[in-house]
């Protein structure tokens, strides 16, 4: 048995790492913000040793001294999940909460000499298309937005750090892959929403784009087999991906082959005019869809050998029965409206 604090334990991936982590027989403590429940993303709670509230922005994560000196030393291992993955915040803010959050977070593994597996993401790689590899030379520029760019600023501090250290890179983290389910409709998950709604009809896209959707289970399996194979995981770089994304022009078409839902038109990028959509439309975009939109214009292939070998694990890829199943938990929640109600 290990004893390992997670941060970000009320978050998705970070309480689902939770549950498979207490499963697994570790002693776990669970560092939280303002939601203070950590929950599997079956929605039940985990029983974690301690649950601790902290600010990872501030010093000490803003715990007294002797707090963060006991933490600090009854910690083996810290998995470091929290983060903002928003997409509408300033530069401060990034480098507030998943930039100087990572440095306040390593001075806790520095200060007890425990190992740090930082969360970070696939898209570090900025908008390049093609083969990424995951020892590819991390870039400093040619970031979609400020999220990512934070967050290759986060690996940087990590790589600098006198810790044992592995970074694990989950591409876009949606639902289980068996199921669909997930705990919370967040993030892109709103983007899908307007978009499966017909609230948002034209959407930017690449010819080639792909988008590579990754299941929580998948994610946080990972995490937990790099957790178990740590002596051969530390000073690594992981890819937590699909082993095939999805292209744009199939989850179109997979949107629109449920009845009630609506495809959206791909249009070229180049030839796409903001200003031309109708004034709800255009206040949607520019809200909720324009934030992703970088997402729907790349190609990125996400090469994830090194950690196969590693742990052993495979991932599946995000085809059209993957989405299917994310779609029909969707409506099963109540989150996407139904053929009979988009009747009415």
């Amino acid at each position: 048995m290990s004893k390992i604090l997670i941060t970000g334990a009320a978050g998705l991936i970070g309480g689902e790492v939770c549950a498979r982590l207490v499963a697994a027989g570790h002693r776990v403590t669970a560092l939280v913000h303002r939601n203070p429940e950590v929950r599997g993303n079956d929605g039940a709670r985990v029983s974690v040793f301690e649950e601790q509230a902290c600010d990872i922005r501030q010093e000490r994560l803003g715990l007294d001294e002797s707090t963060f000196a006991r933490l600090a030393r009854d910690t083996d291992l810290v998995v470091h999940c929290a983060a903002t993955i928003r997409f509408d915040l300033t530069d401060e803010d990034y480098a507030a909460v998943n930039t100087q959050g990572t440095a306040n977070v390593l001075a806790l593994a520095e200060a007890g000499g425990a190992g740090l597996l930082q969360v970070s993401t696939a898209y570090v790689c900025g908008k390049r298309d093609g083969e990424i590899r995951e020892d590819d030379p991390l870039p400093t520029a040619g970031f979609a937005n400020g999220y990512e760019k934070s967050k290759a600023a986060a690996e940087r501090l990590v790589r600098a750090s006198q810790v044992d250290w592995a970074i694990a890179r989950p591409a876009i983290t949606l639902g289980e892959y068996a199921t669909g389910r997930i705990r919370q409709f967040d993030a892109i998950y709103l983007a899908f929403k307007l978009i499966a709604e017909g609230r948002i009809r034209l959407v930017p896209a690449g010819a080639n784009a792909t988008l590579n959707f990754v299941p929580v289970d998948h994610v946080a399996g990972g995490i937990v087999a790099l957790v178990a194979n740590w002596e051969k995981a530390r000073g690594g770089t992981y890819h937590l991906v699909s082993s095939e994304p999805l292209p744009m022009v199939d989850f179109a078409k997979g949107i629109g082959g449920v009845e009630g839902l609506h495809e959206p038109t791909l249009v070229d990028p180049q030839a796409f005019d903001h200003a031309s959509l109708p004034p709800l439309e255009r206040r949607l975009h520019g809200r909720v869809s324009a934030l992703y939109a970088s997402y729907f214009e790349r190609d990125p292939r996400f090469d994830d050998s090194r950690f196969r070998s590693v742990t052993g694990l495979a991932s599946q890829p995000a085809d059209t029965a993957y989405l299917r199943r994310l779609i029909d938990f969707c409506v099963s929640e109540g989150f996407l409206p139904t053929a009979s109600a988009m009747a009415t």
